[in-house]
């Protein structure tokens, strides 16, 4: 179900916003368009309870309300899952762009937890979604950083630079990395 320890360490060792100049091109249009029309991931109630009470005691001091904090929970492992990314990855992506605000707005106009910018909605025919609404929100930002990941051939560091809108720099990658080691990855 998680991805093994090795994995990980491989993943944070290869080689301030998920905004990005270059324009959409149709494969990720496409992916994002069945991900928004698709239809929980853990599996098993053990599964669910272990993880989402370590992962929870982490974000409590970010999220203080426990049941926002666990529906968001829930929604993260399920779209990770969905997309085939680490949950802690995510988490780890949404620290780094919104430090968990959901009605974070960058400077250049991305939005929501992952900071996706709204061109999207109308590039994908969906420009009554609400970026703002966490589901949506991470629905599109785990699309759009698998397939980067997938277009950078799993390389961790070139696709979150690619997600970033910074390829060929390792700063937003280290950032995220440094997240995902110091506090998001299962321990």
């Amino acid at each position: 179900m998680y991805k093994p320890f090795l994995l990980i360490l491989l993943f944070a060792w290869s080689s301030l916003h998920a905004s990005t100049t270059e324009r959409p091109d149709p494969e990720l249009r496409s992916l994002l368009t069945k991900a928004i029309n698709s239809a929980d991931s853990f599996e098993d109630r053990f599964d669910a309870e272990v993880w989402l009470l370590d992962m929870s005691s982490r974000l409590k001091k970010r999220m203080p309300d426990h049941r926002k904090r666990l529906r968001l929970l829930k929604q993260i492992h399920y779209e990770a899952n969905r997309a085939k990314l680490a949950p802690e990855l995510v988490l780890s992506v949404i620290e780094v762009e919104s430090n968990f605000n959901r009605w974070a707005i960058s400077r250049v106009g991305a939005r929501g937890l992952m900071q996706i910018m709204p061109f999207w909605l109308k590039e994908i025919g969906k420009p009554n979604d609400d970026l703002f609404h966490p589901r949506t929100n991470l629905r599109f930002g785990c699309t759009i950083l698998r397939h980067y990941l997938d277009k950078e051939k799993g390389d961790l560091v070139r696709g979150l630079a690619r997600y970033n809108g910074s390829l060929g720099s390792k700063r937003y990658s280290n950032k995220v990395l440094n997240a995902l080691s110091d506090r998001w990855y299962k321990r």
